[in-house]
């Protein structure tokens, strides 16, 4: 499947859960120190077999996007995470002119980090460099609930696969912490690295799993139940490595894998390039 070039270096990309063939994407100019954003939605079939993507929907925004989820419950419905501080909905159905259909603006600093509720389908849940998350309901107005503990800025935030209520974080604190949102403070803190951590995410299958990603080049997995130690560490070495990309002339900032096409990848870099491949094939031999 052919490339795509972005208007602008890439920072998250995400499968559709209602359509396979249906990407999401955010970019931002300059790197997102300064500049528009870029919401994209690319149709993988619209052209033909050995076609590229082509773009459906394109908002250009007036700062940096950060990151983007879709709606687990409107299948054209999506959120963007905003330099200024912003969330903003987005209908990709409608047109460019009634989009935004909604501006949320609660957090002091960037939205670095979004991720849609996929149990409960109905609530989403935002991460800022304000140190602070919230939780939202694409209904309401205003957010509706803080959720502070962090002490420096939350760059991610995942939904556990199974359990409606719990979600983590990942902060440059060194932490990532777990959360329900019928309380404010969190339930668990792990001190997961000794640099930042950028990024986590839940096992699928075993929701007492949960791994962590730093600056410092490693992984490292945890079982919630006993943190005190991880259960695995990834340092940087290819020795477990089951398949190894190098498409990317430049940082790769997002990535995903589709719920509904098997072994189905993509992938944001700040080449601008947006590359969709099938798991053990050469994503520029596509």
């Amino acid at each position: 499947m052919p490339a795509f070039k972005a208007p602008a270096p890439g920072f998250a990309v995400r499968f559709s859960p209602f359509h396979e063939n249906r990407l999401l994407a955010a970019a931002s100019q300059h790197f997102g120190l300064v500049g528009n954003g870029h919401l994209l939605v690319l149709d993988l079939a619209a052209g033909g077999p050995g076609a590229a993507p082509t773009p459906v929907f394109s908002f250009p925004t007036s700062d940096a996007l950060f990151d983007c989820a879709w709606s687990e419950s409107h299948e054209s419905l999506c959120a963007a995470a905003s330099g200024d501080g912003s969330v903003r909905l987005f209908d990709a159905a409608l047109p460019p002119a009634q989009n935004p259909v909604r501006l949320l603006r609660e957090h002091a600093r960037e939205v670095h980090g979004l991720d849609w509720n996929p149990v409960r389908r109905d609530a989403f849940v935002s991460a800022s460099w304000d140190d602070t998350l919230k939780l939202w309901s694409p209904d309401r107005p205003a957010s509706v609930r803080t959720f502070r503990g962090h002490e420096y800025c939350v760059y991610a935030a995942a939904w556990s696969a199974r359990h409606p209520d719990v979600f983590a974080s990942a902060s440059g604190d060194r932490t990532a912490r777990v959360w329900d949102v019928r309380d404010p403070a969190p339930t668990l803190v792990i001190p997961a690295h000794d640099h930042e951590v950028l990024s986590l995410d839940w096992d699928k299958y075993d929701p007492s799993i949960l791994a962590t990603a730093s600056v410092d080049k490693s992984i490292r997995v945890w079982d919630v139940r006993s943190p005190r130690a991880p259960l695995a560490q990834l340092a940087g070495t290819r020795d477990a490595l089951l398949a190894r990309y190098a498409h990317h002339t430049e940082f790769v900032a997002g990535i995903d894998m589709s719920v509904l096409v098997e072994g189905l990848l993509a992938s944001a870099g700040w080449d601008e390039m947006i590359y969709v491949w099938p798991f053990g094939t050469d994503p520029r031999a596509m």
